[in-house]
């Protein structure tokens, strides 16, 4: 533990972003945020403050990557309905 981190406070969990991410996004990242993101108050309550800030950072992390991914996706199908209705009035 730093001694940096006694004087400060719970880092936010980002849950909601977590949540967010795995209803509107992606299914499997947006679990692994929400798991990273319930863990951050039990590590930072129990001393171990340095994980916790870890777990808060992954849980954004995670639920960035869903939304990337789930952008990706929909651009991707738009292109090929696209492509599909280009190619079916030809």
């Amino acid at each position: 533990m730093s001694n940096s981190n006694l004087n400060q406070h719970c880092p936010d969990s980002n849950l909601v972003w977590a949540i967010l991410s795995t209803i509107l996004c992606c299914l499997p990242l947006g679990i692994v945020a929400i798991v990273k993101a319930a863990s951050v108050e039990k590590l930072w309550y129990s001393g171990r403050q340095d994980e916790a800030i870890k777990a808060s950072e992954d849980a954004k992390k995670f639920s960035l990557w869903g939304a990337i991914c789930s952008l990706v996706f929909i651009v991707l199908y738009i292109i090929f309905v696209v492509f599909l209705g280009v190619a079916a009035s030809m």
